[in-house]
């Protein structure tokens, strides 16, 4: 219990630290980033000064995130009306084609780059090149919730790095972004010509103002029965449930199949992306069956993101620097490879994928891409605000058919352990292949003048 207020005010000291200081407001940084950095540099300092912290105090931390990463990927699609999927590929086909595209684009270039260049000067396991889209477009989540997997692989770092590689990623993704915006609006690449101006001051301190405050999410059940937060708890743990049967199905069925058993393909998938199965089934059973609706997206996405702050700053504290700071270089040119690709996509390929709103389309998938959805829409509101555009609404709805894929998704979990059994050259034709594949889905769409 100690090591859990512990993080709590760990936790409360990085939001205040989020209020005061002007730069944490300028890099619009989650309060999370900041406390689980303040915890990192304070178990270090302690480390290399010989101070010895009780036990006590971190004991839960190294367990927090691959269980809540759990969580967060069970609340996903709970609360939210299932859209068909023809109405999701007509408003955001185009959008998906181009978020694909990017997230392919990390595994060739952090592949790419670690089989044939890093890994022969740095020696270099091949999934390290991995670490850029784990830690890009999947983030702080995903790059922990992974930590079993790449124990289970013998790079046990791998988790390290890949924190690293999200924590980078989610600070370039704003800094770099800015620079695009302001470059976008000198050339006049935005729909809306003014000149981007700074966010108030209660959106940079990240208080929302009295009289525009959402509501939380609604009350489902009367509290004399059972209290609607509890009744949500109890759905994630179904979820969960359901997808902890999944990891077993794919446990047996890996045992009927020698060569799956042999490399352990299946047992050694993460439990998380599963659980986002889970909350799907729970959803679609929610539809079907249950005519009170009682299952509210507000509740569920407050428990999911109190799950995902916690989650960070637990990662993020716990991360072994002596081991980052022994790979420093080969992460550097990585991640900076990883910036090159996505500032591509958004100057160069974007035009020539949307027609409409291509930069506030474009911004909001490098904002996504290599940090979460919500850098995505900061990024986008600075040059649409008030969503004037069709990118707010395509980039909502490709999240949908985007995420169960990539970003923490089902590749996202077997690119690691297909790295360790097949090899990093033949996983990085897959993804080349899959490039391909998405460019002609984007030319067909164009032909078809579809937007």
């Amino acid at each position: 219990m100690l090591s859990f207020i512990i993080l709590c005010l760990l936790l409360g000291v990085g939001h205040l630290v989020r209020m005061k200081f002007k730069l944490m407001q300028k890099l619009y940084l989650p309060s999370s980033v900041i406390a689980g950095v303040i915890g990192l540099v304070i178990l270090q300092t302690a480390h290399y000064s010989n101070i010895n912290i009780p036990a006590s105090f971190t004991s839960v931390w190294s367990k927090f995130p691959s269980l809540l990463i759990n969580v967060v990927f069970a609340c996903l699609f709970l609360g939210m009306k299932l859209p068909k999927m023809t109405s999701l590929w007509k408003r955001a086909g185009t959008q998906l084609c181009y978020g694909q595209i990017v997230a392919w684009g990390q595994y060739v270039v952090g592949i790419g780059l670690v089989v044939f260049f890093l890994g022969k000067f740095f020696n270099l396991p091949e999934m390290f090149g991995g670490i850029l889209p784990v830690g890009f477009e999947g983030g702080h989540g995903t790059a922990a919730g992974m930590g079993p997997v790449f124990v289970e692989r013998g790079w046990a770092e791998g988790k390290d790095f890949a924190l690293a590689s999200a924590t980078m990623g989610i600070i370039s993704a704003i800094i770099v972004g800015m620079i695009l915006v302001n470059w976008a609006v000198r050339r006049g690449y935005v729909a809306k010509k003014n000149t981007p101006s700074p966010f108030p001051e209660d959106d940079a301190i990240a208080v929302i103002s009295v009289d525009r405050r959402p509501s939380a999410g609604k009350l489902t059940v009367s509290s004399d029965a059972i209290e609607t937060f509890t009744l949500h708890i109890v759905v994630v743990g179904l979820a969960i449930f359901v997808g902890i049967i999944l990891k077993q199905g794919l446990t047996l069925f890996e045992s009927l199949i020698p060569f799956l058993a042999q490399h352990k393909l299946l047992s050694s998938f993460p439990l998380f992306p599963l659980c986002m199965l889970g909350g799907l089934i729970i959803q679609w059973c929610e539809d079907k069956y249950d005519k009170y609706n009682l299952i509210d997206h507000g509740i569920t996405m407050r428990i999911q993101n109190s799950a995902l702050d916690f989650l960070v700053v637990a990662a993020i504290a716990t991360i072994k620097l002596d081991v980052i700071m022994a790979g420093i270089i080969p992460l550097l040119i990585l991640v900076a490879a990883g910036i090159l690709w996505n500032v591509f996509c958004v100057v160069y390929l974007a035009k020539r994928v949307f027609k409409e709103a291509w930069f506030e389309r474009a911004i909001a998938e490098m904002g996504q891409s290599m940090g979460v959805t919500a850098t995505g829409l900061l990024l986008l509101r600075v040059v649409d605000p008030d969503y004037e555009t069709p990118a707010a609404d395509a980039f909502a709805c490709k999240q949908i058919l985007h995420e169960p894929f990539m970003g923490g998704g089902l590749w996202t979990s077997m690119a690691i352990p297909l790295i360790a059994v097949a090899g990093g050259i033949q996983v990085f034709f897959i993804a080349l292949t899959a490039i391909i594949v998405w460019l002609i889905v984007t030319f067909f769409l164009k032909k078809a003048h579809w937007e």
